[in-house]
């Protein structure tokens, strides 16, 4: 592809695009440093004019890079100015890089539970288990090994990858991507205490997870105990991220590796969450508030919208980083004696 045939494509798909430079031909995406004369490439740092960022776009062998409006460019070399030079080569990427072929068609090797409605432009890998019931959209791709329950419903461009799991209850949305060893809808965690011992309360309820959302490999989703656990539109969580039941987690949060959520839990739309973080019951998180990573956020505490929360117990960043200053001023003093 033409540098100048990516800047329009770029341009339909809404972003302002501009091209400078030798029309280069580039066949795939590299990173800066390992780009070669056949590579496109991106510079995303803000107000760059010069420093260490301006000096690897530089000495880069990248046949054209994506960089942003105020990038000086002396050697008027092949470049793409954009607003956005990540979101830019999100976007190429998947022109230089397709998606392994989808093939539409069940493997013999897969067993379908009576009543289950397949859409024929589906594709059912091997080793699948689906059970009774169970709906799947058109397009969608279910990898090697993945179980199905009865009665699953799974939306339109869905992409399963191998051996996911998904119990009774479950509902997603379109263009759904779960990863490997990801569980949905197993037993939250809830026990009764009662004659001495503890007794399992019989977890019955549902999870629905929205359109376009991605959780990560060896990730969990626990139905609710009652009612549902759900997941917003366009939320991604990372690898070995644990949600408890009846958790409710808005739309376009993102949630990095290692984070548990107890049950009950509420992220609002936006919010931001770190890794490593835990989340006691029934806690609230507002709509893009920013929780640091290894926070510990205490049972039915409330993050304001917008807020930023960082240490545990969690409390506002200039707080902490405040008390830390102060262990560190008792640590010197500690030491000189004063």
């Amino acid at each position: 592809m033409r540098v100048t045939e990516l800047a329009a494509f770029l341009n339909a798909t809404g972003l302002t695009a501009s091209c400078e430079g030798p029309d280069a031909e580039v066949r795939k995406v590299a990173a800066l440093e390992d780009a070669g004369p056949e590579d496109l490439s991106f510079v995303a740092a803000r107000g760059i004019t010069s420093g260490r960022g301006v000096k690897s776009a530089a000495s880069s062998n990248a046949a054209c890079l994506l960089v942003r409006q105020d990038y000086p460019n002396p050697a008027n070399r092949s470049i793409i100015r954009v607003p956005d030079p990540r979101a830019a080569i999100a976007l190429a990427i998947p022109l230089f890089h397709p998606r392994a072929e989808h093939k539409p068609g069940t493997h013999p090797s897969a067993v379908i539970g009576a009543g289950s409605v397949i859409d024929p432009t589906a594709q059912i890998g091997p080793l699948v288990s689906i059970g009774e019931g169970v709906q799947i959209g058109s397009h969608s791709s279910i990898g090697p090994g993945c179980s199905i329950a009865d009665g699953v419903r799974i939306g339109a461009h869905c992409l399963l990858h191998s051996r996911v799991t998904l119990y009774e209850g479950v509902t997603l949305g379109d263009s759904v991507i779960l990863h490997s060893g990801s569980v949905i809808g197993a037993d939250g965690f809830g026990f009764v205490f009662t004659g001495g011992a503890y007794e399992k309360f019989p977890q019955i309820g549902r999870v629905e997870i929205g359109d376009r959302v991605e959780i990560g490999a060896n990730s969990c989703v626990d139905r609710a105990a009652l009612g549902m656990t759900s997941i917003g539109e366009g939320t991604k969580l990372d690898n070995m991220v644990h949600v408890g039941h009846n958790c409710r987690i808005g739309r376009h949060v993102v949630v990095a590796a290692q984070t548990g959520f107890s049950g009950g839990v509420v992220i609002e739309d936006y919010a931001v969450v770190g890794g490593q973080v835990g989340v006691g019951d029934k806690a609230r998180i507002e709509s893009r508030a920013v929780i640091g990573s290894g926070a510990g956020i205490l049972t039915s505490k409330i993050v304001r919208a917008g807020q930023v929360v960082w240490g545990t117990p969690a409390r506002p960043l200039k707080e902490y980083l405040e008390q830390l200053a102060v262990l560190s001023r008792l640590a010197k003093k500690r030491k000189t004696g004063s």
